[in-house]
């Protein structure tokens, strides 16, 4: 009997845990990936469009940037993209000029890229570490450069 009932409690054990569906997170992968024509736009496109979990593909050729919506993992769909165009591929490396912190140089070093599109910087979180530090304002920066600001009601004056 004491056999019977352990399988017993074994098997509601398996039926209880099996039943359970693990399902990845919802995510926005934003790529960047140089396109040229539309051909290679629908290539790009169609690269990740049967993946399972996919639910939408936005592209943008004037900024070479893929954005997957969807239940994926964003390692997979990067190495999708490389194997199946061939092409070149990184995780979008670019952030709003107004997302980051005032406390940033836009125009330090590793943090300024010519190749931005116009409105964004390089995100100061992707770089090196070294990079940021040398890249924040000093408390007297930010003390001289309020002090001349349109924003200041103690502002000085003459200006």
């Amino acid at each position: 009997m004491r056999a019977l009932d352990y399988l017993f409690e074994c098997w509601e054990w398996v039926l209880a845990h099996h039943h359970k569906i693990t399902r990845k997170p919802f995510k926005t992968v934003e790529i960047k990936v140089r396109m040229d024509c539309e051909g290679c736009e629908r290539k790009v496109k169609k690269s990740v469009e049967g993946m399972k979990g996919v639910t939408q593909v936005d592209v943008d050729p004037k900024l070479h940037k893929l954005t997957v919506m969807g239940y994926v993992d964003p390692n997979k769909v990067l190495n999708r993209v490389r194997h199946r165009t061939g092409k070149k591929a990184e995780f979008w490396p670019y952030v709003p000029y107004d997302a980051i912190e005032h406390l940033v140089h836009p125009y330090a070093p590793g943090v300024y890229d010519k190749k931005a599109p116009p409105g964004y910087v390089r995100n100061p979180e992707l770089t090196d570490p070294e990079v940021v530090v040398m890249a924040l304002e000093s408390p007297t920066e930010v003390k001289y450069t309020t002090a001349f600001s349109d924003e200041n009601p103690n502002a000085c004056a003459i200006m």
